[in-house]
């Protein structure tokens, strides 16, 4: 338990340090290369970070269902449990804009960079006024090639919850581009416990769904969810 207390405060140092050091670089970066090129060097970083996780805390993650990414834009809609989540899914397609709240862009070094990587920033307590920024920045973002993750549940949630009431943005935004939900499910809040910086030993289950199409956005936030909820129940 010592062992694993001490391994933890070390990936946070490394995770600290070199995110000052990342930030910097994609912000400086951002200037002359594209948003894709430094997507890229955020990837890079991202899987780095999880190796140390995996060597430092014991937490690995296995994939099933990576060969139903397309290679084209898609909305991708996941449950949220922990961090882990918002780095590791951000590594799927190259470019993915995040819908993410406003906050988090007023995070030093950390939040100017995002700020670079072209997310869409909303304010959670405006819901409609957010709503019409995901569906209107988000359509853009697609036709420009983006990728779009959203997490429809809004918050994280325990994993002990289950999966929860999904919003609507998903299918609205899917069924208005034209472009599929590709549905994703994880357990990754048992392993990287939310709100703390204890860490428990394991491998996070990741399962990637088939493209879900449509034109009825209810029907399709629906089938996303369903399709969630089922596989959480066989990861668990």
């Amino acid at each position: 338990m010592v062992g694993l207390k001490i391994n933890i405060f070390i990936f946070y140092l490394i995770f600290l340090i070199s995110l000052v050091l990342v930030s910097l670089i994609i912000i400086v970066s951002s200037l002359f290369l594209s948003t894709s090129k430094v997507q890229y060097i955020g990837k890079v970083w991202i899987l780095v970070i999880l190796k140390a996780l995996k060597m430092l805390c014991g937490i690995s993650w296995n994939i099933k269902g990576i060969e139903n990414v397309p290679k084209t834009p898609f909305v991708i809609a996941s449950n949220h449990q922990s961090p882990w989540e918002s780095f590791f899914l951000q590594t799927l397609f190259i470019p993915t804009s995040s819908i993410m709240k406003k906050e988090i862009l007023m995070i030093p070094f950390f939040g100017w960079a995002i700020a670079r990587l072209k997310p869409i920033s909303i304010n959670r307590k405006m819901k409609i006024e957010s709503l019409k920024k995901v569906i209107e920045m988000g359509g853009a973002r697609i036709q420009d090639g983006y990728a779009i993750l959203i997490f429809p549940e809004g918050t994280r949630k325990s994993p002990k919850d289950g999966i929860g009431k999904f919003g609507n943005s998903c299918g609205l935004l899917a069924s208005k581009e034209a472009v599929p939900i590709v549905p994703i499910c994880h357990n990754s809040g048992k392993y990287w416990l939310n709100k703390s910086f204890k860490k428990k030993p394991g491998e996070i289950n990741i399962v990637i769904g088939k493209p879900i199409y449509g034109n009825n956005p209810k029907e399709l936030t629906e089938n996303a969810h369903q399709w969630i909820k089922e596989k959480y129940s066989e990861i668990n």
